[in-house]
């Protein structure tokens, strides 16, 4: 799957779970809060797809998606991305 493919993929899985995108320039790396009840993950712009990829891959990991439907090619591959996440810390 293209990366970039990917990436609007997830941000739909997010969108799903009520979280909504902002990406900004700035020195920070990026994030996921909640600010005054509004559900963000914030992502640095100036940063390649793989790290936005990685962010939510980690944010993901924190949530519940059993229940949620996710085309089995994207859960795949979500499942292939965490599996690089725990073997290489570099990638962020």
């Amino acid at each position: 799957m293209k990366t970039e493919t990917f990436l609007i993929e997830l941000e739909g899985i997010v969108s799903q779970l009520g979280y909504r995108f902002r990406k900004e320039k700035g020195s920070f790396k990026g994030g996921f809060c909640v600010l005054q009840g509004d559900k963000l993950i914030m992502m640095n712009k100036m940063f390649p797809n793989e790290f936005h990829i990685g962010q939510i891959i980690r944010f993901l990991s924190t949530q519940d998606l059993e229940d949620m439907y996710i085309k089995p090619l994207v859960r795949k591959e979500i499942d292939l991305w965490q599996e690089r996440l725990k073997e290489d810390k570099t990638i962020s």
